[in-house]
Parts: structure tokens; C-alpha cells; sequence
């Protein structure tokens, strides 16, 4: 107890002693420089670096401001309407369709990119044609909403409502990004809870995943996505992934059912790109190669006595009678053929990290891309010009 009471009197008098220093420093300060000097000096600390940031004030902040452009999608569409009558028995019922009931069958989340009301969600909340799909504001304001482009490669579409003085979401980058920065996700979770906020870290970026819709089906390959902890749930697709500023840094996009809170979201920087394409142009095109082909593996290059174990092996399919590169596509032009196999589009390596499609969605149509091909033995250089082509059914 005793040492206990000269430890207490010893930080009581260090306390007495540093207040009475700071306090006749900062009384020194003030008479010398005047309280808007003192200041000045600790807005340029804050400026060089020291800075000191309330996460949960924060937080609530960017929340606030995201509350009034978050949307909920709601999906409807028209199901079968049954009557029952007693059979001739009277022991069972008979069942009859009586036509057909609008239905809400799916939720999604969304968020206003323009003022006049421009929307972006997920391909694969809106992918159905036969459904109708009302945007529902945090309010209770409902507007019916049409779809207006779907992007092919990314799942990300757009959906517009009418009217005018919408307030957008700030898209922010994604580019510099840090695994550990925090991040905050909001959406219609579970397709029920509106505006459900959920916050967490960048658990990894330019992460490659195979989502699926509910039912296991409908598998794409998704590249160079950011993993967050951050709970992304049933109904969080398309919903934004907030910096700790309030900015838009991805749209969230699939969740892990394998392990808990592993979601995903796209990097709103090559959203940005559809963004601008469809601003132009009034619609999404996508430039295309024109080639079928075989993704190298270990595993294939094993098996087929290859040369390396990464690479985009262009190969037709004699079962459907197709060819590797599709007759009238930039790749015929550039004289590709079946058996080359390209290793690598304007330096950057063919793989799973980087599959052939993702890697030329790079480009718009027009550009010129650089083709690292292997052919008649050795590697060769080919410059490819991705013009508008459609690819035959």
C-alpha cells in the first residue's frame, strides 16, 4: 500500500509540474503569436502528416451522407395464380391455373451515379428480362426503374429512374488501396433490412473468384476483385463499398458461403469505364478478339506436352465444328491460327490471375494491342486492332 501511495504522489506531482509547464507555454504562445497563430501551427501538423482521425465519427458520417443515394431493387415478375376445388372423391384437391399474379421475387441493392437519376447495380440482380424492377428509396419513395445496359464481362449494369435532383454517390478510386484500410458496405440486406450498414477492413486485392447465383448456377469468373471483412450479405449485390471518407471505392458484388465475412466487391475504377462509354455512346460494347481457346495450366501442359504452363492455347472444337479464331475477327486479321497460344497482351501475363478476356476488356475498340504469341516454334510479337466485330452464333 505504501509503495503504492508514493507511486500515485509521484505521477500527481509530474502531472502538477506538466500542466503548469504546457499552460505557461501555451500562455506564452498565445501572448507571443495570439490564439489564430497556435492554431495556423496545428492545422500545419495536421497538414504534414500528424493526423487524428474518430473512426465511429467517421463512419457515421460517410453513412449520413450515402443514407439519401442508396437504393433497394426490388424484383417482380408474373408467376402462375392456382385455384383449388374439391376433386370428385372429395378427399383431394384439385389444382387449377387461374392465370397469372405479379409477384416480388428478388431484392438487390443499388446507388444514384447522377443527378437525373442514373443507377448502377449488379448484371445479375436485373438480368432477367421477363421481371420488372422498382427502386425503392430509403424514404419509402418508389420509382420503376429501367434497365438500361448490361455489361457482358463485368457484373455490372445500369438502371435509370425519372426525375431530376438525385444525389450522386462521389466515385472515388480504387487505384492505391491497402489491404487494413477501412472500408463500410451498405445494401438491402438479406432482401429485407434497407440501408443495412456493415463495416470492415481490405482483406486482399486483385483477388480472382468463380461466383454463382443462389441456385449454383450461371458461374463467371471474376479478376482482380477487392476482398473485404466487411458483411456482404444476400441482397448487398450492387451495393457501394465506401472508403472511410464517404467515397465509392468498389460495388459489391458475391460473398463466400466457404467461411465468414469474405465479400467482394469490383473496383470502381474500371466501372468508371463503362461509366464513360455509356455516357458517349448511349450503350456498352465490348471490343473482341475472336478467338476460342484453351486456358494453360500445369495440368494441360502435362497432358498435351506444351511448352509452358500458363497461356491462352487458341483451339476449335471439332464435336461443334468451330474453329480458333473466328474468320472476319481482328485475330484472323492479324494471321493468329489454331495451336498458337498467347502468352501475354501488352506485357502483362496470360493466367489464371489474368484471363485472355479480362486482360483485352482493357481496351476500347480501335486500340491496338501488342500480342505476345507463340507460333511455328518460336515467340513472335503481333499487333492486333480490336475493331467492332460481333461474334456469330
Amino acid at each position: 500500500m505504501r509503495r503504492k501511495r508514493i507511486v500515485i504522489g509521484c505521477l500527481l506531482i509530474l502531472v502538477i509540474c506538466a500542466s503548469t509547464f504546457f499552460g505557461t507555454l501555451g500562455g506564452y504562445l498565445a501572448g507571443r503569436f495570439g490564439n489564430n497563430s497556435i492554431g495556423q501551427t496545428l492545422q500545419n501538423i495536421t497538414k504534414n502528416g500528424v493526423e487524428v482521425v474518430d473512426e465511429e465519427s467517421s463512419v457515421t458520417k460517410a453513412v449520413e451522407g450515402a443514407t439519401d443515394s442508396v437504393v433497394s431493387i426490388v424484383i417482380s415478375k408474373d408467376v402462375p395464380k392456382y385455384e383449388y376445388s374439391p376433386s370428385g372423391d372429395g378427399f383431394f384437391q384439385q389444382r387449377q391455373q387461374v392465370g397469372t399474379t405479379q409477384q416480388e421475387v428478388g431484392a438487390g441493392t443499388g446507388f444514384i451515379i447522377s443527378s437525373d437519376g442514373m443507377i448502377i447495380t449488379n448484371r445479375h440482380v436485373v438480368d432477367d428480362e421477363t421481371a420488372s424492377y422498382t427502386v425503392l428509396f430509403n424514404d419509402g419513395t418508389k420509382k420503376d426503374g429501367k434497365v438500361l445496359a448490361k455489361d457482358t464481362l463485368l457484373d455490372i449494369a445500369f438502371i435509370k429512374i425519372d426525375g431530376t435532383n438525385y444525389k450522386p454517390l462521389n466515385l472515388g478510386s480504387s487505384e492505391g488501396l491497402k489491404v487494413g484500410q477501412s472500408v463500410i458496405a451498405i445494401g438491402n440486406a438479406l432482401g429485407e433490412f434497407s440501408n443495412t450498414v456493415s463495416t470492415g477492413v481490405v482483406s486482399g486485392l486483385n483477388r480472382s473468384i468463380q461466383a454463382t447465383d443462389q441456385q449454383g448456377g450461371s458461374a463467371e469468373t471474376l479478376s482482380n476483385v477487392i476482398q473485404t471483412d466487411a458483411s456482404i450479405n444476400f441482397g448487398n449485390s450492387g451495393g457501394p463499398l465506401l472508403d472511410i471518407k464517404g467515397n465509392v471505392i468498389g460495388v459489391n458484388v458475391a460473398r463466400s458461403d466457404s467461411g465468414d465475412n469474405i465479400g467482394f466487391a469490383i473496383p470502381i475504377d474500371v466501372v468508371k469505364t463503362l461509366i464513360d462509354m455509356l455516357n458517349s455512346t448511349g450503350k456498352i460494347e465490348r471490343p473482341v478478339l475472336g478467338v476460342r481457346y484453351i486456358p494453360i495450366n500445369a495440368d494441360f501442359q502435362s497432358k498435351n506436352n506444351l511448352k509452358y504452363d500458363y497461356g491462352a492455347y487458341i483451339s476449335g472444337d471439332t464435336q461443334t465444328n468451330t474453329v480458333g479464331v473466328i474468320p472476319g475477327s481482328p485475330a484472323a486479321t492479324a494471321g493468329l491460327k489454331d495451336g498458337d497460344i498467347i502468352l501475354q497482351v501488352d506485357g502483362k501475363k496470360v493466367d489464371d490471375n489474368n484471363p485472355l478476356p479480362n486482360l483485352i476488356q482493357n481496351y476500347k475498340i480501335n486500340d491496338t494491342v501488342n500480342l505476345l504469341v507463340y507460333t511455328g516454334g518460336a515467340e513472335k510479337n503481333i499487333s492486333v486492332k480490336l475493331v467492332k466485330f460481333e461474334v456469330p452464333n
